[in-house]
């Protein structure tokens, strides 16, 4: 259910978006003209960036866990020093519990059998940001407006797991919380209402190295989480 969720987030994405990528400054080139003139297409941008303080908040669903249902809040604050290039800080606070895949495994043919899940309480994260491409969306004979924008930076996730209870069941009901620092990207796309005010949705990732539960050393770990907010711009 989730792969599906995060597959039409995806292709959602992709659907509506224009076909219209060119920067202000590209160059289109046709046959039939004289080859020693340039065409420059003005996307005639009405919304910018650059120069403005960003917050955007808003909630969603965690899409990585088999074992565990995880809902999450997420406050963002940017800024972009130009139209392509910014940073942002952000904040996730997670609630996660396990869900009914983890309930089967516990009472398969009552063995007993214990699913190992990680709950991720709450995560911050920097990021760079780039912003190359803007669109416009012709919607029932209206205009939207599009910016995609890319991050990527440092993370910190706190998080939850049962490995004391999956080595040995006298464990059981015993959390061990841990702390991870981390990669963090995410891919958006910003609708702009007005100058001011615009609705966002965003998939963010955190990997992080994690101990293994039944061996020694670390494993690559990740939490994803796709997230509609509301935006104001300064």
């Amino acid at each position: 259910m989730k792969l599906k969720i995060l597959a039409m987030f995806l292709i959602l994405s992709f659907l509506l978006t224009s076909k219209i990528f060119a920067s202000e400054k590209d160059i289109y080139e046709f046959s039939w003209l004289d080859p020693d003139k340039e065409v420059y297409v003005l996307q005639n941008k009405k919304f910018r960036k650059a120069g403005h303080l960003h917050l955007n908040l808003g909630g969603g669903i965690t899409t990585s866990g088999a074992f565990i249902d995880s809902t999450a809040i997420q406050g963002r604050v940017g800024y972009f020093a130009t139209e392509e290039f910014g940073f942002e800080w952000m904040y996730s606070k997670n609630f996660g519990k396990e869900n009914d895949t983890a309930k089967g495994v516990r009472n398969v043919g009552g063995s007993g059998s214990v699913p190992f899940r990680r709950i991720v309480d709450n995560y911050w994260g920097i990021m760079a940001l780039w912003s190359p491409f803007y669109s416009k969306i012709n919607t029932f004979n209206s205009i939207v407006y599009m910016d995609w924008i890319f991050g990527l930076g440092y993370a910190k996730l706190k998080e939850k797991n049962n490995k004391l209870e999956f080595q040995s069941s006298f464990n059981k009901g015993i959390d061990t919380i841990e702390t991870h620092g981390g990669v963090i990207w995410e891919a958006g796309m910003k609708f702009y209402l007005s100058q001011n005010f615009n609705i966002r949705t965003d998939l963010t990732a955190v990997l992080f190295n994690a101990e293994k539960v039944n061996t020694s050393g670390t494993a690559m770990k990740s939490n994803y989480d796709a997230t509609l907010s509301f935006g104001y711009s300064f």
